[in-house]
């Protein structure tokens, strides 16, 4: 698929944004200069959309790739690209916000990111820098999402985010925020596939977002399979291997194009030259009705169960604290 055929999405912030995205973490994450090399391939095949964050380690290699696509005439400026980029827990601070989000402008050698989301709904102590190193002792008993919240809005109004919004957010917390949000989140990015399709939530942000709705972004539309929470849950699902048989497709491509269907954006993460391509290859066909039907009838289970955040002194002192009731 060639630069700009991917589909758009019209966020409730007016602004437009790629409905497939190229996700940047990885465990363990390849050194800097292999990962800007992937990311400018990645530009080269069309994909125009990169979802990183804080805690990733990966800003500074994308800006890298970014500067070299433009130098190489991939891309005419960086106004061709939608990079979305999350606050980490440890910032999760009304007096720590604008400075993460200029930190992270360092990083990837920009004026503005295109979205920035809070990445949980939790807050860490400030040492805590990683999302795959922090302990239980880390989480804090509580955090200020109105403040939080507010600050994310100057961000937006400064022009250093053209599109805020939240990760990992239930319907529960979404209404809480939605009570005193003036800018209202443009995108819930959650865990979504085949195997946990989330229809409670995605039904709820259909309806919010100040009439405009709240966009769903699907990470983990495969079921993270590699991460140690990960599943094959949707890589070997008999009925997705079934259609993707009598389609001609791959399984991942199956379950992605089922993601596209629902009205979601997705957030692919491969560093496989091949995988990368065929994740782009999803937007010229469809599944049938009767399809769709039978893929709502997986039996449902969620990957990631947020138990890293849960702590008899935290604000969670359970699995169900977290996501509530979205099940």
């Amino acid at each position: 698929m060639g630069r700009g055929q991917i589909p758009e999405v019209i966020l409730n912030s007016g602004r437009k944004m790629p409905l497939i995205g190229m996700g940047t973490f990885a465990m363990p994450l390849p050194p800097p200069h292999h990962l800007t090399s992937i990311f400018v391939e990645a530009i080269n095949m069309g994909y125009l959309h990169f979802d990183t964050a804080a805690s990733y380690g990966s800003e500074e290699p994308l800006g890298q790739a970014v500067a070299e696509a433009i130098e190489r005439g991939l891309i005419k400026s960086r106004e061709e690209v939608f990079i979305t980029s999350k606050l980490w827990c440890n910032c999760n601070h009304p007096d720590l916000v604008l400075p993460a989000l200029k930190n992270t402008l360092g990083k990837l050698g920009m004026e503005y990111v295109d979205l920035y989301l809070v990445h949980f709904p939790v807050r860490l102590k400030k040492e805590a820098v990683s999302c795959v190193e922090f302990g239980k002792e880390d989480i804090l008993p509580s955090w200020d999402m109105k403040g939080t919240w507010e600050a994310m809005e100057e961000c937006c109004r400064l022009g250093l985010a053209k599109s805020i919004g939240v990760s990992n957010f239930s319907c529960k917390k979404l209404s809480q925020l939605l009570q005193y949000a003036t800018i209202p989140p443009a995108v819930n990015q959650v865990e979504m596939n085949a195997a946990w399709q989330q229809e409670k939530l995605r039904e709820y942000c259909r309806e919010k977002g100040k009439g405009k709705g709240i966009h769903v972004s699907a990470w983990s539309p495969l079921a993270a399979n590699g991460a140690i929470w990960g599943s094959l849950d949707v890589l070997h699902n008999p009925l997705l291997k079934h259609i993707s048989s009598t389609k001609g497709k791959t399984v991942s491509q199956v379950a992605l194009r089922w993601v596209y269907q629902e009205g979601a954006s997705i957030i692919v993460k491969s560093f496989n030259k091949e995988r990368m391509k065929e994740n782009l290859q999803i937007f010229d066909w469809e599944l049938s009705e009767d399809e769709v039907a039978k893929i709502k009838q997986i039996p449902q289970r969620r990957g990631f169960s947020g138990q890293v955040f849960v702590h008899p002194d935290g604000p969670y002192k359970s699995q169900e604290e977290i996501w509530d009731d979205d099940a």
